[in-house]
């Protein structure tokens, strides 16, 4: 139980009625549906669902306090009613209240852009792990708590899960959490009253537009991360992407840069690379990694400069870089016995990410054809779906269309989408397999020597999503398995 004034400290309190002093709280929740006795209730504004709808049913369930944006007309007088400017920003300040504010006892890094943020994280947790620290991840794979591991079902969590995940980490002796951010967090203030120590911006890209419905939109969500960030945090923005300088216009937080092709504070650049590894020049120090590709460069690079702003000796975190295996689902290769084909499975689900993904593979593999595996998910934005297609035609030697995760749409209508942004040469060149096992298997059977199968969309991921259900399917294990299948032939 906790004291309600200790909960609603620091909170702009626009109305409330009774005495406050005496409350005591046991939960705080924004879904009615999981109100017990004594449960603060907080009436957030969603996209799809307002809680002011569902007071009552809250009090019903035995919520005695409610948090909202606009108290009701109709009240119990044995029922609390704090009104406050913004609902959804006061739950992460109370959960953040609740859970002993433990954002101040971690040192928390937020990575965000549209690519990168499950890599930098992990390459993050997997780099300070290695030096000996005990640290949290909270990324789209997993929760990590040290050796513990959570699977994670969004980018970043609602505020509530954030902050108790977080006091777990206190509690479990970690001194760092390292955090993916996403636009969509950021806009419904999933990220109030968390202390961050340094924010991070990979990139941005075309994305999320379904929600955002503007790229301007999608970037000012971006930029008031680094808006919000006091003066006692540090940035590091990637000032290769044109939008690097506007993230860190107005923040107040010491200022970084990193780049690739520009001069900037952290600089690397790649002098060999091959399909298991890479050997790159940060600043001034020749390094070999096991991770490949421009991106995970960039990755490594911004790995290595949140490092130092954290203060670790440079030759430790290059050591450690140096150590660090590839992350699953990220340009993850998949070789087989007794085959010189080679399968590589990666998340890449943006114009930009594909686009990035299938030019490297282009670079180092210099022998055998490409042939892509690719689809779009659905219920997401449509805009990008041509575009990914096109990009996929204009890499590679053959294409296949499939299902990636189709969600509540017809895969076909997905596809047909996709084929829109074909002309008459790409088409030639392309083929419809709406089944996934069966796209892996045919791409498969057209290969062979030293051509490269292209699995891309899902990465990671142990599913596909279909009519609101998810069914198994690991995109790694199918390709191997096929790849095998054809060796014995």
């Amino acid at each position: 139980m906790k004291k309600l004034t200790d909960i609603i400290e620091g909170l702009e309190i626009l109305k409330s009625n009774g005495i406050l002093d005496h409350i005591y709280v046991n939960s705080i929740v924004f879904d009615s549906r999981t109100v017990v006795p004594d449960a603060l209730f907080v009436a957030t504004r969603g996209t799809q669902v307002d809680g002011h709808k569902y007071i009552d049913t809250a009090i019903e369930m035995g919520a005695k306090t409610i948090i909202c944006e606009h108290i009701p007309e109709v009240r119990l007088e044995e029922v609390i009613y704090i009104e406050v400017r913004n609902s959804q920003y006061a739950l992460g300040k109370m959960a953040s209240n609740f859970y002993d504010r433990p954002s101040e006892k971690l040192q928390v890094i937020g990575i965000t852009g549209t690519n990168g943020k499950t890599s930098c994280a992990t390459m993050l947790f997997n780099l300070f792990t290695g030096l000996g620290y005990k640290v949290g991840l909270l990324s789209t794979i997993q929760i990590r708590i040290g050796e513990e591991i959570i699977q994670a079902t969004h980018t970043t969590p609602d505020a509530v899960s954030i902050q108790k995940s977080m006091q777990y980490m206190v509690e479990k002796g970690c001194s760092y959490c390292f955090m993916e951010v996403s636009s969509h967090a950021i806009d419904q203030d999933r990220i109030a009253g968390i202390q961050f120590r340094g924010g991070i911006f990979t990139n941005i890209t075309h994305d999320h537009l379904d929600y955002h419905l503007t790229f301007q939109n999608y970037l000012q969500a971006k930029k008031k991360f680094f808006d919000n960030l006091p003066n006692t945090a540090f940035t590091i923005s990637n000032i290769d992407d044109k939008n690097g300088k506007v993230m860190q216009q107005n923040t107040k937080a010491k200022r970084k840069t990193m780049a690739m092709h520009n001069m900037a504070d952290y600089t690397i650049k790649i002098i060999e690379a091959s399909m298991k590894h890479m050997l790159v020049k940060i600043g001034n120090h020749d390094i070999h990694l096991k991770v490949v590709g421009e991106f995970n460069a960039y990755n490594a690079l911004t790995s290595y400069a949140v490092a130092i702003e954290l203060g670790i000796n440079k030759e430790d975190a290059l050591l450690q870089l140096s150590k660090l295996d590839p992350i699953e689902g990220r340009i993850d290769l998949v070789l087989v016995k007794n085959t010189k084909v080679k399968g590589i499975v990666d998340y890449a689900h943006t114009p930009d990410a594909v686009e990035k993904l299938l030019v490297e593979i282009g670079k180092i593999n210099k022998e055998g054809k490409l042939i892509t595996v690719i689809g779009c998910g659905g219920n997401r934005d449509k805009e990008k779906r041509p575009i990914m297609a096109k990009l996929a035609a204009k890499y590679s030697d053959r294409v296949i269309l499939t299902s990636d995760n189709p969600r509540n749409e017809n895969p076909k209508d997905i596809i047909d989408e996709m084929k829109s942004g074909l002309n008459i040469t790409d088409i030639k060149k392309t083929l419809v397999v709406i089944d996934r096992a069966e796209a892996v298997k045919t791409a498969c059977l057209l290969a062979s020597g030293e051509d490269v199968i292209a699995l891309v969309g899902k990465g990671h991921e142990k599913y596909q999503e279909i009519k609101g259900e998810k069914f198994p399917f690991d995109d790694k294990l199918c390709l191997k398995e096929n790849l095998e299948l054809i060796t014995e032939e």
